[in-house]
């Protein structure tokens, strides 16, 4: 049986990245005195860049870089340098500023240029690290997740053949609109998980939220994200949770 949502709604995007920062940290915290490890999937996009930024501005105290192990939840078939690239943007906004050893780094390497061959090696190196056998899945400590106002979360879009993947941790996700492959965790890897937190954040993403909270079942993707022995967190600022009924 998965787990219930958590819906807290902040009043500003600034508000919204502070409490993400804060969990993280006391997440972190947590694993690496239980395990000696914090492993993350970070999610692309424009709104968690903030996020990464005040991380890496030293303002949250006395995050264990050393022990933290950073993946990511989806990539953009460009090289690591492509503006487009949430390898680079993750780069600019914290790996790069934060003490992290580079060593602790997974990226997807997608300088390969041939996107099913490099979602099949970023499941090799997952499954390495975590340690899987055959038909395990690994559970990272946190996920970040965002949601785009057509309900995608990762780079599961709508009607795409990723959503229906039920083997495979990683996959190259063809989405027609883009005419292009995206890199994505699939959705046992995400409902796998520990802790997955979403950050949604703006206007333009309110009538889809309130259709994935509050409308019961519904086709987005966002809306199949729901960890079986985990805790499920959907942090918003007040723009992004405007259409829903009760606040949080």
């Amino acid at each position: 049986m998965s787990t219930a949502r958590e819906i807290h709604i902040l009043n500003t995007p600034a508000e919204l990245f502070r409490a993400a920062a804060e969990q993280f940290a006391a997440l972190a915290k947590a694993a690496i005195e239980a395990r000696g490890r914090f492993s993350v999937a970070l999610s692309g996009g424009s709104t968690p860049r903030s996020l990464y930024a005040l991380l890496a501005s030293g303002s949250i105290p006395a995050v264990p870089w050393d022990k933290i192990y950073f993946f990511f939840g989806d990539e953009r078939d460009v090289p690591p340098d492509d503006p487009e690239s949430n390898f680079r943007m993750a780069s600019e906004a914290l790996l790069s500023k934060a003490p992290i050893p580079p060593g602790n780094i997974f990226r997807v390497h997608t300088e390969i240029k041939d996107a099913p061959a490099a979602a099949l090696e970023y499941e090799q190196t997952t499954r390495a690290f975590f340690g899987l056998k055959p038909g395990e899945f690994p559970r990272f400590d946190l996920i970040f997740l965002g949601m785009g106002p057509d309900g995608h979360t990762a780079s599961l879009f709508p009607d795409t053949a990723g959503l229906r993947e039920t083997k495979r941790l990683v996959i190259a996700n063809w989405v027609e609109k883009f005419h292009s492959y995206r890199i994505s965790l699939t959705l046992p890897v995400l409902n796998h998980a520990a802790y997955v937190m979403f950050l949604v954040s703006g206007p333009d993403k309110a009538a889809t939220i309130r259709q994935v909270l509050e409308a019961g079942p519904a086709d987005f993707p966002s809306a199949q994200v729901h960890p079986s022995d985990g805790r499920l967190i959907w942090l918003l600022d007040s723009a992004a949770a405007a259409g829903l009924s009760g606040k949080n």
